[in-house]
This record gives structure tokens, C-alpha cells and sequence, in this order.
């Protein structure tokens, strides 16, 4: 895989297709940001790459939990919206120390919602960005953009 890549998805099924691919790259202790406007397709990416990694439960956005584990695949995945991290204080982002770390994957929606987050939150870089985008009704655009070497 190259260090960035850009295509367009079709569908839900394109979408989930190419989070798999990526989820063949990823190992334990990867923080993936999952970046787009409402709707562009975040979750359905992050399920995808769940899909890729072994798990086969239910993968749900984590809007109002914050927090989303999935612990049955092959390797330990945390999934965190941030959206409504935006002027969270120190203590309550702290909370979410042991979602990033080397024994787990961790995907984080809205990531820029994060910026004055502390602890491992603040300090983990992000192995890999995603941006998924609108460009029509039933198209969007998905760029991963590789930051760790492969």
C-alpha cells in the first residue's frame, strides 16, 4: 500500500471493502483517525476494518457512549467518537487513558474535536488518517493517508 491513496466508494459494501484492506496493514498499538462530516461514511469504515481484523459483532457509532469496545476479534479495538469531547476538561478525557495503547487498535471519529484532550489521548500520534467525503448521494471519497512507515 502506498504511503497515501485516494478512491471513490460506490457503497456501504465498497466503503467496508476498503477499511478491510487497510485493517491488513494495521497492528497492535495503531491509532487510526476516522475523519468526515456527518453522514460521509466514518463508522461504516471503522466496521469494515473491524470486519478485517476478525471481529464480528455489532459495530455501532459510539456518539453518546464516547466509547465502543470490541474484544472478541484477534486483537483488542477501541472506537471513540470525540465529537462531544469539545471543552471536556483534563479529568474527563483522562478517562479514555486505556483506550489507546500498544495492546489494542484504537479508531477515533471527529479526532479534531480531541485537541485539548490530555493524556494519551493528546500525546498517542495517529498511525493513519482517514478522510471520507461527500460527493454525491451515493459516492464518497475515501483517502487514507499512511503517517507510520509500513
Amino acid at each position: 500500500m502506498d504511503a497515501a491513496s485516494a478512491k471513490v466508494s460506490g457503497s456501504v459494501d465498497e466503503t467496508e471493502a476498503a477499511a478491510a484492506d487497510l485493517s491488513k496493514q494495521l497492528k497492535a498499538g495503531d491509532l487510526i483517525h476516522v475523519c468526515g462530516d456527518v453522514g460521509a461514511g466514518k463508522t461504516t469504515f471503522i466496521r469494515g476494518a473491524c470486519r478485517g481484523l476478525g471481529f464480528e459483532g455489532a459495530v455501532t457509532s459510539p456518539s453518546y457512549t464516547i466509547c465502543n469496545r470490541y474484544e472478541d476479534g484477534e486483537l483488542l479495538i477501541s472506537h471513540l467518537d470525540c465529537q462531544r469531547l469539545e471543552g471536556a476538561t483534563g479529568e474527563e478525557t483522562g478517562l479514555l487513558d486505556d483506550e489507546i495503547g500498544p495492546n489494542r487498535i484504537t479508531f477515533i471519529e471527529w479526532p479534531q474535536q480531541s485537541v485539548g484532550a490530555v493524556g494519551s489521548l493528546a500525546l498517542a500520534a495517529p498511525a493513519v488518517r482517514v478522510e471520507l467525503g461527500h460527493i454525491s448521494p451515493d459516492q464518497r471519497s475515501v483517502t487514507i493517508d499512511w503517517l507510520r512507515a509500513l
